[in-house]
């Protein structure tokens, strides 16, 4: 005889922002109510009938947030049979990296507040969300190095330093970026161009070349697994 399931489907949205300034946030809400109220949470919510993953998620992130986001890419289902103390609850987890200051931000629903925080200086999160959030930051360490996901951080027209910036601030220790060399390996991918235009650096005398990216090459040398030449293999231990 089967056993009669009793569990919740959920959603969670990690949310990561990045300026040039402040460099890696993420989105979080202080909860409204119990469990962990008054806590800060990843924003998500409860699946509703006839509804698809993708459209809870983009509900729960407007009600919660006030924002809307296009694309969010599905992570992980998180499934720990104690993860919400109020009965079994599996959740299936998004992310997006987004620029921060292209958006409106409107705590309701559930969320009785909803800030940015640095992904160093990082509140207690309710439920598993450090986990979860640990989890996303992994994947997003690994997805830039072979895709140019990055891309829609920056400002149409970039410096190279502010282009390194973006590498060092979401990779942290994990790998190291040869910086005397990072100017001539990432014009060798063919996936940035310079413009005819120059800017001044905070803190420098002399301006900076300006440059735009272009992708009109990328899906024929992404096979060829184009960031390695940005981050080859670290050694074995």
């Amino acid at each position: 005889m089967s056993e009669i399931q009793n569990i919740l489907l959920a959603v969670d949205a990690v949310v990561f922002g990045y300026t040039p300034v402040e460099g890696l946030s993420v989105l979080l809400v202080q909860r409204r109510f119990d469990p962990h109220q008054g806590m800060w949470a990843l924003p998500g919510g409860f699946v509703r009938e006839g509804e698809s993953l993708e459209a809870a998620v983009s509900r729960e992130l407007k009600e919660e947030t006030g924002i809307e986001i296009g694309y969010l890419e599905q992570l992980y289902t998180f499934g720990n049979p104690r993860r919400d103390p109020r009965r079994r609850v599996v959740s299936v987890a998004y992310f997006a990296l987004v620029r921060p200051e292209t958006f409106q931000l409107s705590a309701s629903s559930d969320a009785s507040d909803v800030r940015w925080f640095d992904v160093q200086k990082l509140p207690d999160l309710a439920f598993d969300h450090g986990h979860i959030l640990a989890t996303a930051i992994e994947r997003v360490r690994s997805k830039i190095t072979y895709e140019p996901i990055g891309f829609n951080l920056l400002e149409e027209k970039f410096t190279i330093p502010e282009l390194l910036r973006l590498y060092e601030t979401i990779l942290g220790d994990k790998r190291n970026l040869d910086r005397g060399n990072f100017k001539k390996k990432i014009k060798s991918l063919g996936l940035i161009e310079e413009v005819n235009e120059q800017r001044k650096q905070p803190g420098s005398g002399r301006p900076a070349r300006l440059y735009r990216f272009t992708l009109s090459q990328y899906a024929e040398k992404k096979a060829q697994r184009i960031f390695e030449v940005l981050f080859p293999q670290s050694p074995k231990r």
